[in-house]
């Protein structure tokens, strides 16, 4: 057995409890992970400012976390709280109860504390990217010293762990000069149990959920611009946000025509029995009702997107069977509630006054003044030539298959993780599919144009025989076009959520990138009923598009 040096680092002859040395600042402890990752996409916490203050108060009880991490390959990450940040190592095989195995574990760079309870999806491309959970959580007591970062240093940590999986006394061994290279041993005490398997122990100790359940539907993304307090963002909305039982119910209970209260606001609704959209086989109708009930549901999640933005309205007064049109200026008989956007450059017959969604009452307003679709801005109103968003629009032709689609999207996939750009897919709600890239402030339509063109023509050069770049669809042949030309000024794509002016009533729906290998993924097989239950239950997929400000890197 090596040096037990270890085990007294900390301790001065005759002095059982020494004045600690004043602890590293976590940023300055943290550079090498913070080197690693590109906070702009990857939902882990940056943790602490090295420009800022010191750590945090230690706390009373010393914490410690097991992860388990599915990254390019299995491991369980054990980090132990000191001086500020969390001491870990990678542990491919996992930590045990066996008194008779040795692990190896590498000892890697230290985490911010606030890494503590992550549990989520790295993204792909970014460093470790993969889903993590919180495996076990305690607290330890570093036995036979009081200065465990010196323990660390000096090659050897023994510690008393407390979990809800791992108890009894642990021992970190480094083998040789090698600083990476560490065993990881269980004594052989009172909670010793051979042949004990973590593996056979696969739930999280936070949310009693697995890592495929995680990497399903995680409940959180993490906003690194954010102070660590506020930079937890829940991905599902919080129901109170949405109109109570009782006020769905006075909706039922309505006549054709009546007012209804909701969100503070007093609505005047008309023709709800009215069918709008065209049923499906084996399906009734979807009457104006359901989409104003849809629209009340929907709009809590729904309003970030649209927030601050013009919408342009697709109006089908007498539904989704007959023809539409475009309504951009705001009509002179909206309520004076109704929120709007004066646009001081419009021209002589241009549009002067839109819609601007800043509540959801407006929401439902406009769903009663039949627009079917609704169509947001990607720029703000208080920065008209300057996108959030860059967006890719694969736009199938009459010749062009769904699985065509899905290759082109799984194209995509592939070159924004080789580049290592944060994007959201979602379908469309008719044929295909989009995709929103969240970019930072400043950048202009001429700027994500001209990014968005290379991109869609290196993706078109690997699979020539399913692209068009003709503008007019009559010359195109039925082929596909990747139709970069909608990063304009005044342009629009439909909204994440908004119905579709087709049968039953199909809806724009946000996705995630592992669905374009689902064989049951359809285009337009989401629609305003099924909708309010997949929020519920995968939350809001879209969601990292609001959280994510990234400068668009060279196509190489």
């Amino acid at each position: 057995m090596p040096s037990r040096s270890g085990k007294q680092a900390g301790k001065q002859a005759g002095d059982q409890h020494p004045t600690p040395a004043k602890p590293e600042k976590p940023g300055a402890k943290l550079a090498q992970y913070q080197a690693k990752r590109d906070f702009a996409r990857t939902p882990e916490p940056a943790g602490a400012d090295p420009t800022g203050p010191g750590p945090e108060p230690v706390p009373s009880q010393r914490r410690f976390v097991v992860q388990r991490h599915r990254a390019r390959r299995r491991h369980y990450d054990l980090r132990f709280e000191i001086e500020g940040v969390l001491a870990s190592w990678a542990v491919p095989n996992g930590p045990t109860l066996d008194p008779t195995v040795k692990r190896l574990a590498v000892h890697v760079e230290d985490h911010p504390i606030e890494y503590l309870k992550f549990e989520g999806v790295i993204p792909s491309g970014e460093y470790g990217a993969g889903d993590v959970i919180v495996w076990d959580i305690g607290t330890y007591e570093p036995h036979e010293t009081d200065d465990p970062a010196a323990a660390v240093a000096a090659g050897e940590l023994h510690v008393d762990v407390t979990g809800t999986k791992l108890r009894g006394r642990l021992i970190l061994v480094r083998r040789g000069r090698d600083e990476k290279q560490w065993l990881l041993l269980h004594k052989d005490d009172e909670y010793a149990v051979r042949g004990w398997d973590p593996e056979d122990y696969p739930r999280s100790a936070l949310t009693g959920r697995t890592n495929d359940e995680v990497k399903a539907n995680p409940d959180r993304i993490w906003r690194s611009d954010l102070p660590p307090a506020q930079a937890s963002v829940e991905l599902h909305p919080a129901p109170a946000g949405g109109p109570s039982a009782d006020e769905l119910a006075a909706l039922d209970a309505l006549g054709n025509n009546g007012s209804w209260h909701v969100f503070g606001r007093q609505l005047k609704l008309t023709n709800l029995d009215k069918d709008l959209f065209p049923a499906r086989p084996g399906e009734a109708p979807v009457t104006k009702r359901e989409l104003i009930r849809y629209s009340a549901v929907i709009a809590p999640v729904i309003l970030p997107y649209l927030t601050g933005r013009p919408l342009n309205m697709h109006r089908f007064p007498g539904g989704a069977g007959e023809a539409g049109f475009w309504h951009k200026q705001l009509p002179e008989h909206a309520p004076d509630w109704v929120p709007r956007w004066h646009n001081p450059d419009a021209g002589r017959d241009k549009t002067t006054t839109y819609l601007v969604v800043d509540e959801p009452a407006a929401l439902l307003w406009a769903a009663n003044f039949g627009a079917l679709e609704w169509h947001a801005w990607t720029a703000l109103a208080e920065h008209p030539r300057n996108p959030t968003y860059a967006l890719i629009d694969i736009d199938p032709g009459s010749a062009t298959s769904w699985e065509d689609v899905l290759v082109l999207a799984r194209l995509h996939r592939t070159a924004l993780e080789h580049l290592r750009v944060q994007a959201q897919p979602k379908v469309t709600g008719r044929r295909g599919i989009q995709i929103w890239i969240p970019v930072a402030d400043g950048l202009t339509y001429e700027e994500t144009r001209g990014w968005v063109e290379q991109l869609s023509k290196a993706i078109g050069a690997v699979v020539p025989d399913l692209i068009s770049w003709k503008w007019d669809v009559s010359e195109r042949s039925g082929l596909a076009r990747l139709d970069y030309t909608q990063n304009v000024s005044n342009k629009t794509l439909v909204a994440p959520y908004s119905p579709r002016a087709a049968a039953g009533a199909p809806v724009s729906a946000p996705i995630s990138w592992d669905e374009l290998d689902d064989p049951a993924l359809r285009p337009d097989g989401v629609t305003i009923r099924s909708m309010p239950e997949r929020v519920a239950t995968r939350g809001d997929l879209f969601r990292p598009v609001l959280s994510r400000q990234q400068h668009l890197p060279p196509v190489t």
